[in-house]
């Protein structure tokens, strides 16, 4: 495991945290849990692209999110998912990362992390089919089409921050 500063460790702690805030948060609570979900802290997920310690971040804050909505089972799949398809979407679409597409609106590797996230999805929807008795292609669906909508959204927003602000300290 890498050595990480304190102030590595302070930023690790902050994204975590607004990852939390941003999931319990009323009225976002409502909209992002159970079988149609738009998280809005999923547009965080993007931060791993520019600096791969906030896959850590991503990780810890969907697990403690995931703690106060359906429990332990919740934290083992969702931040089990979390960690494993963030970390193989940034390698996977690494060489994309200096492409972009639809003038310049959103990077190419965030479009097919976009993609390839909301089919991941499959391991939510089973676990709210075993946990709830729900269909579990319908909840792949739902969560899968609000899972793209929250990460195009993010893509959008975080390219726009990034300009800004250097995400990659």
């Amino acid at each position: 495991m890498k050595n990480y500063s304190v102030r590595d460790m302070a930023q690790i702690a902050l994204v975590a945290a607004l990852y939390v805030v941003l999931t319990i948060t009323p009225p976002l609570n409502a909209i992002g849990s159970n079988e149609i979900q738009f998280r809005v802290s999923e547009m965080l997920n993007f931060m791993a692209f520019y600096n791969r310690k906030y896959i850590l971040s991503l990780t810890i804050g969907c697990m403690i999110s995931n703690f106060l909505s359906f429990g332990i089972i919740d934290v083992v799949v969702g931040g089990g998912s979390t960690l494993v398809f963030v970390t193989l979407g940034v390698y996977l679409f690494k060489r994309f990362e200096k492409e972009e597409l639809f003038n310049g609106w959103i990077r190419k590797d965030h479009f097919y992390f976009s993609i390839f996230f909301a089919l991941s999805m499959f391991t939510i929807a089973l676990e709210l089919h075993i946990l709830n008795g729900t269909p579990f292609f319908l909840n792949w669906l739902t969560t899968g089409i609000g899972e793209f909508a929250s990460l195009i959204v993010g893509a959008i927003l975080i390219k726009r921050i990034s300009n800004q602000i250097d995400l990659t300290q």
